[in-house]
């Protein structure tokens, strides 16, 4: 799949946003039933979409090499993240930094966002080890095996999590049996209706594990697509760009969220936050996307992720 489809993009914007706006702990405390229902969803979609585009048709070198270039960023920005977790106050503050807890958290339990990098490198490693010993079955059986690795991987091993691994396996099904992206997520204003009825009547199914967790995954993608053909054409090349930007948005936004921490004072004449969040949620993404163009100013890209150029622009 060479070809970026502009849909997926969109998707990726979306949902990153939303990753944005409940990690600002201000909005997550003030709306927590609304980040209660993002949380059900919004990093589900970016699984299902990593398992749909995971390509496994590559030689032993091109694997090593993009594993490689998965890891490295994550475990400079894992790395920090440890550190400052164990000097700031932040929710996951760690009380008292070992070399036993620090190497934990970077292999094992990574904290912050960065537990999705984390997820991916294990799903890939594991895809393509079934993908290169069972390449002759049907790919019902394969997705089967590909399925028994990662709970394996997941209830012995305990190096990923069993619910995050089965969206990503489900986007891989899907690539499996060559079913198009939008033949299997179809757009439609609709799905609103039992999106809504969910969240209103239901909040105790609201959990990415359960049944209910993966329709709203469906229903939200769903929704979302419905919207991509109103945008406006400048708003739309402004979302796909960000969309193509994701890995930098998630490896760098951490470093801006704990800033908009100082921004509260001055939005206090709001009390919906929607200014504040609407502010910050710019300031961050702007934030990321320049440290990636800083970056790549420096020729650091080409150290830290294997690229020339991690800031994309289409």
């Amino acid at each position: 799949m060479n070809k970026r489809v502009c849909q997926i993009d969109f998707l990726k914007c979306v949902f990153i946003v939303l990753m944005i706006i409940f990690h600002l702990v201000y909005v997550g405390d003030k709306y927590p039933y609304a980040k209660q229902v993002v949380y059900t969803f919004h990093m589900s979609v970016f699984l299902v979409i990593s398992g749909y585009l995971a390509n496994m048709d590559k030689g032993f070198t091109r694997m090593v090499r993009q594993v490689k270039w998965l890891f490295v960023p994550y475990a400079v920005m894992e790395a920090g993240y440890v550190v400052m977790a164990s000097v700031l106050p932040i929710r996951e503050h760690i009380d008292n930094l070992t070399p036993a807890v620090f190497f934990d958290k970077l292999l094992l339990h990574p904290l912050g966002p960065y537990w999705y990098l984390h997820t991916l490198i294990v799903c890939y490693i594991i895809y393509y080890a079934v993908s290169r010993l069972c390449r002759r079955l049907g790919w019902v059986s394969f997705v089967c095996v590909l399925g028994v690795c990662l709970f394996a991987a997941s209830r012995l091993l305990h190096i990923v999590n069993f619910d995050n691994a089965m969206y990503f396996l489900a986007g891989a099904a899907l690539r499996q049996a060559g079913v198009g992206f939008m033949s299997a997520f179809r757009p439609s204003c609709w799905a609103a209706v039992p999106l809504a009825l969910f969240c209103l009547f239901s909040p105790e199914g609201m959990d990415r594990a359960a049944l209910q967790g993966v329709v709203m995954t469906y229903l939200a993608m769903s929704l979302a697509l419905a919207a991509y053909p109103y945008i406006k054409p400048k708003v739309k090349r402004l979302a796909l760009m960000v969309g193509e930007n994701t890995l930098s948005i998630l490896l760098f936004s951490p470093m801006f969220t704990i800033i908009t921490k100082s921004f509260v004072p001055f939005f206090s004449f709001d009390p919906t936050a929607l200014l504040f969040t609407v502010v910050s949620v710019v300031f961050v993404v702007a934030g990321s996307l320049a440290v990636a163009w800083v970056m790549d100013r420096l020729r650091l890209s080409r150290w830290f992720c294997g690229k020339e150029k991690l800031l994309a622009v289409s």
